[in-house]
């Protein structure tokens, strides 16, 4: 996700930073969101493959209409937790899913980490934001903090991108594995009213593999959770504010361009999500939209050293749209 960087003060020369270890106490709490996240997330993939079961609360008053969702959302968790302990073979490929995402996620963050221990720039462990059960993917995603400004353009560009390239290389196998265990399309009518849309990855490498992917076939947990993690990627390569794409973007091109570049991809978006809606009837876009103009207005610090990138990283730079464009979706979800 996105990490929130400092300045440094005028006349700072020295680049490395003292590195702070995590405590014994730190440790503990990220371990204990990790493994809050592993539980909520294998309970989402549960959900994925499990038959729909129960039915809506009958609304006779008008208090059943203001009590619609909290009574909704109740009897399924308790629905939900009944049949999964008469089928507890479905735990298993909900830690499949569960395993999958949160690789994903963690490889993202640790490109994060890394890169900043590369240049001795303090930050924190990963920090996993578990979801209510059956709510999404079970995770709000993951990020670290940064703790110590970013000295130099390099360090910037760097630190910015190592983590969307890292969570793509993991994306891809465990892509591969979903498209290879994809099960033939259920005949007649789908009881799914909501259609995942491949990114242009799966078309290609389900070309390569000679399958074709059908709105109408089963759940495939390592395919959901690779659709996620491409997700995650292509939101966090924006090149808006202080999003990983963002940080790239004022790399290479400087705080002015910086600016109207992020401007531009806000329109493009808000056009995107009215025109989801329309055709697609997915409201998701919006909430992309709120997300961009939320980091429009987060002011994106500028490192005290902005020395030429070079030809190395110009071709990383592009490598970057390239990863975008394998995983971006227009129109994530259609809604029948």
């Amino acid at each position: 996700m996105a990490e929130s960087i400092r300045t440094i003060p005028t006349g700072f020369e020295t680049f490395g930073h003292s590195w702070t270890n995590p405590t014994a106490r730190e440790w503990r709490f990220h371990i204990f969101l990790l493994f809050l996240t592993v539980a909520t997330t294998t309970l989402s993939g549960v959900m994925l493959v499990m038959p729909q079961i129960g039915s809506d609360p009958p609304l006779r008053r008008p208090l059943d209409y203001v009590l619609y969702v909290p009574v909704a959302y109740v009897t399924s968790v308790i629905e939900f937790f009944s049949y999964t302990f008469t089928h507890p073979q479905l735990l298993v490929q909900g830690m499949m899913f569960s395993m999958s995402l949160l690789t994903i996620l963690l490889c993202h963050e640790m490109g994060h980490y890394l890169a900043s221990r590369h240049y001795k720039v303090d930050a924190t462990l990963p920090y996993f934001i578990p979801a209510p059960p059956l709510f999404l993917a079970g995770t709000f995603g993951a990020f670290i903090k940064i703790k110590s400004p970013i000295p130099t353009r390099r360090a910037l560009f760097d630190i910015g991108l190592a983590g969307p390239f890292a969570g793509f290389v993991a994306a891809i196998p465990i892509a591969v594995l979903g498209i290879l265990t994809t099960a033939a399309p259920v005949p007649g009518p789908s009881d799914y009213g909501i259609y995942f849309n491949d990114p242009l990855l799966f078309r290609l490498l389900a070309r390569v593999a000679g399958v074709t992917l059908d709105p109408n076939s089963p759940p495939n947990v390592y395919l959901m959770a690779a659709w996620i993690g491409l997700l995650v990627t292509s939101l966090n390569l924006m090149p808006v504010g202080q999003l990983d794409g963002g940080h790239g973007t004022f790399a290479v091109f400087g705080p002015r361009a910086h600016k109207i570049i992020g401007r531009v991809a806000f329109v493009v978006m808000a056009a995107l999500s009215i025109l989801g809606f329309w055709w697609h009837g997915s409201p998701s876009g919006f909430l992309y939209t709120v997300l961009l103009a939320v980091m429009l207005r987060v002011r994106h610090p500028e490192p005290p050293l902005m020395e030429a990138l070079g030809g190395k990283r110009t071709l990383i730079g592009i490598l970057a749209l390239v990863v975008f464009a394998l995983c971006f979706l227009p129109f994530p979800i259609t809604i029948r």
